[in-house]
């Protein structure tokens, strides 16, 4: 099979879930509900979008003869892909319904509660490392790095060991980010009404 074709393959994987890892980024820094509900729209389709891209891997490879190395490079990415359709695509939706619910105010700001759960590590990270994984799978589908190979083995451990670390970025940054928003939703919860000796003289 020729290599252009999966370059293309693994190419246009890649473009599309390092699309949706960027645009998950500003997710819960919408302005408005309208705008979140927007970009939830548009992650869930990119989602979709990146979905056919795995399914088309295997139809295309299947259809033009030849050995592809496309399935192979499409493997390391499939992992974090299975958590976005499983998990993350299920917090999407309550992230878009309750955006909807603002339909009538468009100009509306996101509620705390709304914005902390856009920024949840299973809506930002499982996308974001799909899109790393997919864009590691490149040289792959280039015949660049050969799995498994003898001489091209320590590249190809080089690479997984590069994933991991992003992995672990990846996670560690979404955790710190939830936990930013997170406090909001607890905020009017800590706001005690004020004791009887705490009211002002003149109201008593």
């Amino acid at each position: 099979m020729d290599t252009v074709v999966d370059i293309i393959l693994i190419g246009t994987l890649a473009a599309v879930w390092l699309a949706a890892g960027l645009l998950v980024d500003g997710l819960p820094t919408a302005g408005t509900a309208s705008e979140l509900r927007r970009r939830a729209v548009l992650l869930t389709a990119l989602v979709g979008i990146g979905a056919a891209a795995f399914v088309a891997v295997p139809v295309i490879t299947g259809l033009v003869p030849g050995i592809s190395s496309a399935p192979t490079a499409a493997l390391l990415p499939a992992v974090p892909a299975l958590i976005v359709l499983t998990a993350t695509l299920r917090r999407l939706g309550w992230v878009r319904r309750g955006a909807g619910a603002f339909a009538t105010a468009p100009l509306a700001p996101v509620p705390p509660a709304l914005r902390a759960a856009a920024a949840h590590p299973l809506v930002a990270a499982p996308l974001q490392i799909t899109g790393v994984a997919a864009l590691v799978g490149i040289p792959i589908a280039a015949r660049l790095v050969e799995v498994p190979a003898g001489g091209a083995s320590a590249v190809a451990g080089v690479a997984i060991t590069l994933v991991a670390v992003a992995v672990v970025a990846i996670g560690i940054r979404a955790g710190l980010r939830h936990s930013r928003f997170a406090p909001l939703v607890m905020a009017p919860l800590n706001r005690r009404a004020p004791s009887r000796d705490q009211v002002p003289a003149a109201a008593r």
